[in-house]
């Protein structure tokens, strides 16, 4: 922060800045080339800021909207420590532009995708409680509920580890398996306790279940009975796909049984009967 410049961002501010990061977020996603820097300087005529504290609040903008489980924009790595209004701010860009929580709407489709990349898991840390607005907000546009609503975005995931899937064999010089693989949730309908079957390059089974966010890596999922119990009845061949930073830069990682090795598990909901 520069000597003497003020502490906290004006509402107007905030929403300049905002509206400017997601302006730099549709261009990012879309592949068209754009200038930081002359973000940075457009926005400095408009308010009285410097140029470290504005990317210092796009850093903030990348912390809320991965709470969110939204993209964000690369270099700005989230900042957490945030002043409290950034908060409501970002809550009434995204009522007045509810297409922000699907930014996969946007894809034109795997064509023009780059290729699916494989990175590892993310490391276990200890549960931390959140900000309270920061929780309230992340309630109200519930990330985990909403990818798991959206089958348009799941059954997208599927497909695209479906033919990494095959390609991935093919590589291994193994078309004989990329022939067999199937994808069973498209075939049979969900209730197999996986998504996919595939094979490893010796032609042992692989069993699937792929989990697909518009978030980052650390962005939460749920898991179902069903898949939870499936994945401890083949630990050996059971996998779980977290695919993530979908509408963005498609990865992925995978989760060998048991998974509580690498995820905390939280039970959300109770079976309510008459008898």
């Amino acid at each position: 922060m520069a000597a003497g410049e003020r502490t906290d961002w004006t509402e107007g501010e905030l929403d300049l800045i905002i509206s400017d990061y997601f302006l730099m977020l549709d261009e990012e996603r879309g592949g068209s080339p754009y200038n930081k820097a002359q973000h940075s300087r457009l926005l400095r005529d408009k308010i009285d800021r410097s140029k470290g504290s504005i990317e210092f609040k796009h850093q903030n903008i990348s912390a809320v909207l991965q709470k969110l489980g939204l993209p964000t924009i690369r270099g700005y790595l989230p900042a957490a420590n945030h002043q409290a209004a950034i908060v409501p701010a970002i809550e009434r860009y995204i009522l007045r532009n509810p297409d922000t929580l699907h930014p996969e709407r946007a894809v034109n489709g795997f064509a023009e995708r780059p290729a699916l990349f494989v990175d590892m898991p993310p490391t276990l840390l200890p549960v931390t409680p959140q900000r309270e607005d920061v929780e309230r907000l992340v309630r109200k546009f519930n990330p985990v509920e909403r990818d798991f609503r959206n089958r348009k975005l799941g059954r997208d995931g599927e497909e695209l580890v479906f033919h990494f899937e095959r390609e991935r064999l093919e590589r291994l010089d193994r078309p004989d398996l990329a022939k067999k693989i199937r994808w069973i949730s498209e075939e049979d309908g969900d209730g197999a306790g996986y998504d996919i079957m595939s094979f490893d390059e010796k032609g042992k089974e692989r069993f699937l279940e792929v989990k697909t966010t518009v978030g980052s890596d650390t962005t939460p999922f749920y898991i179902t009975r069903n898949e939870l119990s499936f994945s401890s009845e083949r630990p050996e061949a059971f996998r779980l796909c977290r695919v993530f930073d979908f509408s963005m830069r498609p990865k992925m990682f995978e989760l060998a049984p048991p998974l509580a090795n690498f995820v905390h598990l939280s039970p959300l909901s109770y079976e309510a009967s008459f008898s």
